[in-house]
């Protein structure tokens, strides 16, 4: 395994943001342990979302591609993902900082395969695992009987410490309302990822968890919506892509947040200037 320092695909004029065209478990390895303030991502299900799914049936129905195409299947959206997450987890432990989170976006109940309980005792073979969030989507969603109108979010915290805990109140419902703190479902456009979750979702859990100026990395970054919520709330980010056309709008994107968002790095809501921190990225070679 090459263990030398990645080198980025891409990452913004000031270090602050790097982002990775690549399989996550081949970065993962090479990045520099407990150098990581939180994590916040949405792997593949497994279900094989747009690979011929009841999403990509929907698009055809409304007439956004002939019969004919296969729309926009997700890498490693097979049977292969539940595989690959549980391979990932003692990595992600390892760049944690103790104490610190993974927010882990998951599906929500129902069928022959309980995935958000197998992955949530996966977790916690790695992590404590602290709470599952029910993201609240609205009515109405896909499915057929009891129709999928919720998402949830798995919460573990790194062992060795307390958890991170940065709200004003220890009052936080682990149900996240309809349209509360401007989260809301997205309907993809036919140029849109398939499977798009809003940046204030990812917001909602780093205001939790972070101050400005941490380190929040998605090994799953799609089409970069943790890095815009890291960007307009002043966190480094560190994203990992496979697909090179969800790599290519993540960058759009999140260079457009910051572009929106000027001299809001290391200067975020609840923090001043980390004095401890330095102005790049803290990777090198992942030897420890």
């Amino acid at each position: 395994m090459n263990t030398a320092a990645p080198t980025p695909d891409w990452q913004s004029a000031d270090g602050s943001v790097q982002l990775y065209c690549a399989d996550c478990r081949e970065i993962l390895p090479r990045l520099t342990p407990a150098s990581v303030d939180m994590v916040v991502t949405d792997p593949p299900y497994g279900h094989r979302n747009n690979d011929d799914d009841l999403i990509a049936r929907r698009e055809v129905a409304l007439g956004w591609f002939d019969s004919f195409a296969r729309p926009r299947p997700i890498a490693n959206d097979g049977p292969e993902a539940n595989e690959m997450f549980r391979a990932t987890l003692p990595m992600l432990s390892r760049l944690l900082r103790d104490g610190c989170c993974c927010c882990c976006c998951c599906c929500c109940g129902g069928g022959p395969d309980p995935q958000f309980a197998r992955w949530s005792l996966w977790m916690d073979e790695v992590f404590d695992f602290k709470q599952m969030v029910v993201w609240d989507k609205g009515p109405m969603g896909m499915g057929w009987h009891y129709r999928r109108s919720y998402e949830t979010v798995l919460v573990a915290k790194k062992r060795g410490g307390p958890c991170r805990w940065h709200a004003d109140s220890a009052d936080i419902e682990n149900i996240i309302r309809p349209g509360s703190g401007g989260i809301r479902k997205i309907i993809p456009t036919a140029k849109e990822h398939p499977t798009p979750k809003p940046p204030e979702l990812a917001a909602h859990f780093m205001k939790l968890h972070t101050i400005g100026g941490d380190v929040v990395l998605d090994p799953f970054s799609g089409a970069g919506w943790v890095g815009v919520a890291a960007a307009r709330l002043g966190r480094r980010f560190i994203g990992i892509e496979i697909d090179r056309r969800w790599f290519d709008l993540a960058v759009h994107r999140i260079s457009s947040a910051l572009l929106e968002c000027p001299g809001q790095l290391f200067y975020g809501p609840g923090a001043g200037p980390p004095a401890a921190r330095s102005d790049k990225l803290p990777f090198a070679a992942g030897s420890e």
